[in-house]
């Protein structure tokens, strides 16, 4: 909570539910980065938060971005982006979606397939592709990787393959997974993509560029390793695996730049008991899974929670949210534990919300309306 979103809060008091998030701590998160990681040039993952505002602070401070579909190109050319700025870096694309970039100056594109890499060669002809590995995701609370990728063996083929089809074999990319705690996993991904571009460049193919994902995390409920810890793995695992000939490096952070910059303001629908004598209270707030929280499936994101009644006795809770569907519930088996004197109307502030809510929220359903926004 930055002192400018409790202030707007308290200030303001917008109707819930509602996100607010502070552009300066995305700016200064995005200048973090960069400090931690010169080499790289960052490409800021759209998909996090695409609002506007985020967008045109990030094309002022010089960030490149990554888009996931052609309405993430058209926002960020309408943010202020050149195109040469934007990767397509989605592996999986309508061939018309391709073409539509192609034709507004898109020139990078992510693939990990030979139907897709075929695509490309019809629909962007003469782009730079790099090819998606598959790498472990473990150490990640939101994982990624079996969707995504294709081994080490397809990706030595389909980018000897590239050129033949009239593209530019550009590089390689992976990713460690979201929420990622573990800089081991860069370090073996790193280790893995190193020894593909060795041979790879051995055998005549012109790659110049890696590309690491993001994963980078932010602290919910419990503490993470910092942006410099990180980087110093990153920058010695490419040193290791690739000493003073380090190739052009490429970040895609999304949660890392937003995360921490937003606030879901919510307020509590009910409070009550499955049994008279049940010690765990169930507390429903007006948003939930479908409202802009699907990062709780599984409860894999643990999302810190304030409360107007605060500093009172407190015991064990459900959370969920307002839907009539059984689905909607947030957190069960995480031990949460609020203020026994919460009741229907408290406010609730679930922190670090800035990443992956607006752009999950559902339209309509229930009838609610999407999650408002607010950008301070």
């Amino acid at each position: 909570m930055t002192p400018k979103i409790a202030r707007f809060l308290e200030e303001v008091r917008p109707a819930t539910p509602c996100l607010v998030l502070d552009v300066d701590r995305v700016e200064a998160n995005y200048r973090a980065l960069a400090a931690a990681l010169p080499l790289a040039r960052i490409y800021y993952a759209v998909k996090a938060n695409p609002a506007p505002p985020v967008l045109e602070r990030l094309v002022a401070l010089g960030s490149a971005f990554d888009a996931a579909s052609w309405e993430e190109v058209e926002l960020v050319l309408a943010a202020g982006a050149a195109p040469s700025a934007i990767s397509y870096g989605n592996t999986v694309k309508k061939e018309s979606a391709v073409a539509r970039a192609f034709a507004a100056g898109v020139r990078m594109f992510a693939f990990d397939s030979e139907e897709e890499l075929e695509k490309l060669a019809r629909a962007a002809p003469g782009s730079k592709v790099y090819c998606r590995i598959l790498v472990e995701n473990a150490g990640a609370d939101w994982p990624l990787s079996r969707k995504f990728g294709c081994s080490v063996e397809m990706a030595a083929g389909l980018m000897a393959r590239a050129g033949a089809l009239g593209l530019d074999p550009y590089g390689l990319s992976f990713h460690v997974g979201s929420q990622q705690r573990d800089a081991v996993a860069y370090e073996a991904a790193i280790a893995k993509v190193g020894m593909l571009f060795t041979d790879l460049t051995e055998r005549g193919v012109n790659l110049r560029m890696v590309n690491l994902g993001g994963g980078f995390p932010v602290r919910y409920s419990e503490d993470v390793p910092g942006i410099d810890h990180f980087a110093r793995a990153i920058m010695g695992a490419m040193t290791r695996a690739f000493g003073n000939a380090i190739p052009e490096m490429v970040v895609e952070p999304g949660r890392f730049i937003v995360g921490d910059a937003g606030v879901i303001a919510s307020e509590v629908v009910l409070v009550s008991r499955k049994a008279k004598d049940d010690p765990v209270r169930w507390v429903y707030l007006d948003i939930g899974r479908f409202g802009g929280l699907a990062e709780t499936e599984g409860e894999s994101i643990r999302y810190p929670l304030r409360t107007s009644r605060d500093g009172g006795a407190v015991g064990p809770v459900t959370i969920a949210g307002p839907t009539c569907d059984g689905a909607d519930i947030l957190y069960e088996r995480t031990p949460y534990r609020l203020p026994l004197a919460l009741r229907a109307g408290d406010r609730v502030e679930l922190l670090a919300t800035g990443a992956y809510t607006t752009t999950y929220a559902s339209q309509s359903f229930n009838g609610f309306r999407p999650l408002a926004e607010h950008y301070i």
